[in-house]
C-alpha cells in the first residue's frame, strides 16, 4: 500500500509535517514522557518524517512499513540528515526488535488493518511492560467529505482529490505538467469506543484521548500492561 504515492506522499500532508523537526514537534507532548535515549519504533513510518525527527532528538528510532518504497525514503532521509536508524519492510504482526520504550503509528494507519487486533497485539508484543502507545486516527463517526484541493510544494502544484467508495477510497494526485498517481486502498473504520475496546483486548490500558466528534481527528495513548 502506498507504493504508487510514495514519491508524491509530501503533497498528501500537512504542510507542517513535511519537516523531520515538525513531525516530532507535533507529538511534543507523548515525546515528553519518553526518557532520555528511549528506544522507539514508528511502524507506520511512511516517508520517514517522524522517525528521523525523533532520532534527530537523541532516541534509538527503528522504523517500518508495509511499503518497501516508504522505507526507502526513510532510509533515504536519514542519510540525508545524518541520523541512523533501523528501517525495514514489516507488516504489524511482523514486528520485532524489541522491548522498545515507545511505538507510534500515526497519520491514519491502523485503519488500513483488516485485523486491527492483530495489528496491536503486534505492537503490544514489542512493547516493554509500561511502554507507551501513541497513536492516530481519523475520526470515522464523522462523514469523510469527499472533494479536490490545490497543493503546492517545492515550486510543483497538484490537484489532490480523494474519492470514497465501499471499503475503499482513492488517493489521486494530479500536477499541472500533466503527471498524475493515483492509488485506491483499502480500509476498515471503526468508533472510538471499538478501538478504546480493542486496546484493552490486546493488553493495552488507555491513557489519554484527543477525540472529539469537533475533530476530524484524533490522538490516543495508551500503556502496555
Amino acid at each position: 500500500m502506498y507504493d504508487t504515492l510514495a514519491d508524491v506522499y509530501d503533497w498528501l500532508v500537512p504542510e507542517a509535517l513535511l519537516t523531520p523537526e515538525g513531525s516530532a514537534a507535533a507529538f511534543e507532548a507523548v515525546v515528553d514522557e519518553l526518557p532520555s535515549g528511549a528506544r522507539v519504533l514508528d511502524c507506520a513510518c511512511g516517508t520517514g518524517t517522524l522517525a528521523v525527527g525523533l532520532a534527530l532528538r537523541g532516541f534509538a528510532v527503528s522504523a517500518s512499513d508495509a511499503s518497501e518504497a516508504m522505507v526507502a525514503r526513510t532510509s533515504a532521509l536519514a542519510a540525508q540528515h545524518g541520523v541512523h536508524l533501523d528501517a525495514a519492510t514489516r507488516l504489524w504482526e511482523e514486528l520485532d526488535g524489541g522491548p522498545y520504550d515507545a511505538v507510534f503509528c500515526v497519520g491514519n494507519s491502523i485503519t488500513h488493518a483488516r485485523e486491527r487486533r492483530s495489528a496491536l497485539a503486534g505492537m503490544r508484543g514489542v512493547l516493554r511492560d509500561g511502554g507507551l502507545l501513541a497513536l492516530t486516527s481519523r475520526t470515522w463517526e464523522l462523514p469523510q467529505a469527499e472533494g479536490e484541493e490545490v497543493v503546492e510544494r517545492r515550486g510543483r502544484r497538484a490537484r489532490v482529490r480523494y474519492t470514497w467508495h465501499a471499503g475503499e477510497f482513492e488517493v489521486a494526485v494530479a500536477f499541472d505538467d500533466g503527471t498524475s498517481h493515483s492509488e485506491r486502498l483499502a480500509y476498515w473504520p471503526f468508533t472510538h469506543e471499538e478501538l478504546r475496546a480493542d486496546l484493552v483486548a490486546t493488553g493495552f490500558e488507555p491513557a489519554t484521548s484527543t477525540f472529539s466528534l469537533e475533530a476530524p481527528r484524533y490522538l490516543v495513548t495508551a500503556r502496555a500492561g
